[in-house]
């Protein structure tokens, strides 16, 4: 009877030390804590995705679409009226050598329709710059701009991100376009470009 009495207060015993050291622990080391994985490959992915730094210098390429919404010269020209419109679509590499800076290679097609109908690629522009990226996924590139149509000039470009997936970030930016050259006036446009980067 003594010996069962004295098991019984030895497993109470190891009972309450479990019970009060479970107590004491941290929350974060708690499987059941939380927002914190339960699953081994749930933890090994939270892991990655929290603590694992992304490898530089690297590469990146993207894709996307750019409207010109208007351009300013000795007159104004909306990009969408009655008689031409025009879009272009640019196509890059980003070399990201750290989080807070990069260097874009961009080449953009442009193709205009007239109001006959008729569709052309009208020039190929090449606009090289470099990137300054900063937190929440904003990044302002100076890009200079060399197009197959005589113009030259340098861009400045406010980059977005607005939506992270796994595979590519989706982007949105606004531009401001200056050109000179080829006996015609200098002008100032303004350009909105929408694509996706893959990661």
């Amino acid at each position: 009877m003594k010996k069962q009495l004295s098991r019984t207060s030895v497993i109470k015993s190891l009972l309450f030390a479990i019970i009060l050291t479970a107590l004491f622990l941290p929350s974060r080391s708690l499987a059941q804590s939380s927002g914190w994985p339960s699953d081994s490959t749930q933890i090994k992915a939270y892991i990655d995705t929290k603590m694992k730094k992304p490898s530089y210098p690297r590469a990146v390429g993207y894709l996307s679409f750019i409207l010109p919404l208007v351009t300013v010269s000795n007159s104004t020209t909306f990009n969408f009226n009655s008689t031409t419109t025009a879009i272009g679509f640019p196509v890059g590499v980003n070399v990201l050598y750290s989080d807070h800076f990069g260097f874009s290679y961009e080449f953009t097609p442009t193709i205009k329709t007239t109001n006959g109908g008729a569709t052309k690629v009208t020039d190929i522009l090449f606009d090289p710059g470099t990137m300054f990226r900063f937190q929440h996924g904003f990044t302002l590139i100076t890009r200079l701009a060399f197009d197959t149509n005589g113009r030259y000039g340098f861009t400045p470009v406010f980059n977005q991100v607005y939506l992270r997936t796994k595979d590519v970030n989706y982007f949105v930016a606004l531009s401001l376009p200056a050109r000179f050259g080829t006996g015609e006036d200098a002008s100032v446009g303004l350009n909105l470009q929408i694509g996706f980067i893959f990661n």
